[in-house]
């Protein structure tokens, strides 16, 4: 079955994002949406460790590793940039200052509840910041594989590991749709051309709804 890349999920994510929209980036696949603002488009990117306004990652070679993101990578400064202390950064989160964060999942309950932490071997060691940002953003939106890489349903019914917040997220792109929580309902907005409206529900471990015509997710080769 044709699925997107992260990258081409990460692009469609970003086209939703408004014109100079305070932003958070989840550790990992979630940073790669900052690649891909719309032209003429400048989101101001946050970091909870303490960087506001940071830009593209810099070359090979020319890291200031003083600079770094919550995910202790690289980055670059664009003019008018702020550096404060982690305690700023969460007093940022909490008092609702961001408008958008963008997480990733191990799981997305119908009613909006995300996972995206594990105890397990391999998993996210704590919950950290997701827990504030999830409350804290006036917007969550998650960017997933719509499965895990053995073919489990990633949005489900219930969650049935720990959850990071309770029904917080409004929106999750997944390499096969793009998919609103509404009213503690999964309702399709877009969904690839190639996948039938039964495969998609057959991936899905929850009734999917039809609120209005489907639009064909379509975003360019990456």
């Amino acid at each position: 079955m044709h699925k997107l890349s992260n990258a081409q999920i990460a692009w469609r994510a970003a086209q939703d994002i408004e014109d100079g929209a305070y932003v958070n980036l989840g550790i990992g696949f979630p940073e790669m949406v900052a690649r891909f603002q719309p032209p003429g488009f400048d989101a101001i990117f946050h970091t909870e460790n303490g960087v506001l306004g940071f830009g593209d990652a810099p070359f090979d070679g020319a890291e200031d590793w003083d600079l770094i993101n919550a995910g202790k990578k690289s980055i670059t400064l664009k003019p008018g940039a702020s550096l404060f202390n982690s305690a700023d950064s969460f007093a940022m989160i909490r008092g609702g200052h961001l408008d958008v964060a963008i997480l990733g999942a191990y799981q997305v309950s119908q009613n909006g509840d995300l996972a995206n932490w594990s105890l397990c071997k391999g998993g996210v060691p704590g919950v950290g910041g997701a827990m504030d940002l999830v409350h804290g953003a006036k917007r969550v939106a998650v960017v997933t594989e719509h499965t895990t890489r053995d073919g489990k349903p990633k949005l489900v019914d219930s969650c049935t590991i720990p959850l990071t917040g309770v029904s917080c997220v409004n929106r999750v792109y997944t390499s096969l749709a793009v998919i609103d929580i509404r009213d503690s309902r999964f309702v399709i907005i877009e969904k690839l051309a190639s996948v039938s409206m039964q495969e998609l529900q057959n991936l899905t471990a929850a009734v999917l709804h039809i609120d209005s015509e489907v639009a064909e997710l379509s975003v360019p080769e990456l």
